[in-house]
């Protein structure tokens, strides 16, 4: 597949982190953000990365170059903050089959591949990763409801006042059906074009869409304790990280 990963945004919550750089450049735990993206879809397989700049697009760009660890880098410029439908139709040129996306600002340690796995198995229209956040955070996330199964019925994004506290997270895969129905959306109350409507808009035309609970965890960087607390546990992991195991190779006799 391959990964369409949003980094177009200024990051004004993440100052003075992001005064002289654009928010997938803030570093976590000795490297940026966007590092941390690229190789967990490395390790997912991707065979080309489609990454959307904006705020400082220059420093990403000349950060990267054109391919990371052999897998091919195009950008494209998302000139106007106008949300993640938004950004999406900006690489629309460059998708010709079923595709990952990624959004820039989340430090993951979660099971993206099975989102991967259930896609291609299922050969869902969507399928993405959910968690449960405290209710008075849902607000910040788009919002997946459900009925008394337990399927995703409906999302919105950024709800005054969630009917749920089951949230996506950033990481999503997609067939190529995603772009009419980007095409489709209309500015939400922010102003913005929302992925949320365009997957809504799927839902209701009866495509078939998958969200996968998250075993592990991802924190969305948007303040600077965020940041803080992605170290922390990014760090933590590595303490907790069991020793291998020393072989040792007896010498034969002659």
């Amino acid at each position: 597949m391959q990964a369409v990963v949003l980094a177009a945004g200024e990051g004004t919550r993440l100052r003075p982190l992001t005064e002289d750089k654009p928010k997938g450049m803030v570093e976590v735990d000795g490297k940026p953000i966007l590092t941390h993206c690229f190789e967990q879809l490395n390790d997912l397989g991707v065979d080309e990365l489609l990454v959307v700049v904006g705020y400082r697009k220059e420093a990403i760009i000349s950060h990267y170059g054109d391919e990371f660890r052999g897998i091919p880098v195009t950008y494209e410029q998302q000139r106007e903050q106008n949300g993640l439908a938004h950004a999406l139709l900006t690489v629309e040129k460059h998708i010709d089959d079923d595709f990952m996306l990624m959004l820039g600002d989340n430090i993951f340690e979660a099971n993206l591949a099975d989102v991967v796995n259930r896609h291609e198995e299922e050969r869902a229209d969507a399928a993405f990763l959910v968690e449960e956040v405290p209710w008075d955070e849902a607000s910040r996330y788009g919002v997946c409801d459900t009925n008394k199964y337990g399927e995703i019925t409906d999302v919105v994004e950024k709800p005054d006042d969630p009917p749920s506290n089951l949230v996506m997270t950033g990481f999503y895969t997609f067939t190529p059906a995603i772009i009419p129905a980007c095409h489709l959306v209309q500015p939400s109350n922010r102003g913005e074009y929302e992925i949320s409507e365009a997957i809504d808009l799927l839902i209701q035309s009866g495509r078939t869409i998958d969200a996968i609970r998250m075993n592990g965890w991802r924190i969305d960087v948007g303040y600077p304790a965020d940041r803080d607390e992605a170290e922390r546990r990014l760090q933590e992991g590595k303490l907790n990280e069991p020793e291998c195991e020393k072989t040792v190779t007896a010498e034969g006799s002659d």
